[in-house]
């Protein structure tokens, strides 16, 4: 088949998966054929499909290769800068909608959408990433925040700083979250003793602190309030305070 032939055949292709898109949605597709549309999208001239079976395969999951750094991905047959920029720009999409979507929504009511989105932005990162949630006296949430970088503990993220940014917005409530580049969701002494300290001085503001929730590498985040630490930490704090 010569390259004229070969764009036909392959521009045909993708027009058949654009009207399988449209005609029955997302959940006709199977992973190997989303990664072939959003690597089309990059280099629309090349065949992308043994490039997206083996960037799922090697990956191991659509999430994986949409978290995947591009030094990763280039290392896979196929896939080049332009088809990293389509993967990196769409995940990027993603992570805006979703943080948007959640803007003026009441945390408690939405706190599946905080999970998804604070999954969907912090999982696979290599680095340790501290976000802050800001929620206005009914809970809705107001903004949200990546406030630091690198090393999450005690030691590094500064309360002053919290109590500043939720000051200039006019936040009444808090939730915090990081990520374990490790993948694992256990919190450690570090992190409790972090939030234990962030709870106590955002208590003299008046600013309540409703959660702390950890990144691993799944679907999930851990919750210090539904599992109970928040409340623990809550009593510690209010017998300091009673003593002050």
């Amino acid at each position: 088949m010569d390259r004229q032939g070969w764009q036909e055949k392959g521009a045909g292709h993708r027009q058949r998966l654009r009207d399988k898109f449209l005609e029955r949605g997302i959940e006709a597709f199977s992973d190997d054929e989303i990664i072939e549309l959003l690597l089309s999208f990059g280099t629309p001239r090349s065949d992308c499909k043994e490039a997206a079976r083996a960037a799922r395969q090697e990956l191991g999951s659509l999430p994986a290769v949409l978290d995947a750094s591009g030094a990763r991905l280039r290392l896979i047959k196929g896939i080049g800068p332009k088809n990293v920029f389509a993967l990196h720009f769409i995940q990027g999409v993603a992570r805006r909608y979703l943080q948007q979507r959640l803007e003026g929504k009441t945390y408690i009511a939405s706190s599946r959408e905080v999970s998804d989105y604070l999954v969907h932005s912090m999982r696979g990162l290599q680095r340790e990433v501290f976000t802050v949630l800001y929620l206005d006296a009914a809970h809705a949430i107001i903004d949200s925040e990546v406030l630091a970088e690198g090393t999450v503990t005690v030691n590094t993220i500064y309360p002053r700083e919290v109590v500043k940014a939720a000051l200039q917005r006019n936040a009444s409530a808090l939730v915090i979250a990081h990520n374990h580049p490790s993948g694992s969701l256990q919190p450690s002494l570090p992190d409790e003793e972090l939030t234990r300290t962030l709870y106590l001085v955002c208590s003299f503001m008046q600013i309540n602190l409703l959660d702390h929730l950890i990144i691993g590498d799944g679907e999930t985040a851990y919750s210090f309030a539904d599992h109970g630490i928040m409340a623990r930490i809550r009593d510690e704090c209010r017998a300091i305070l009673e003593r002050h």
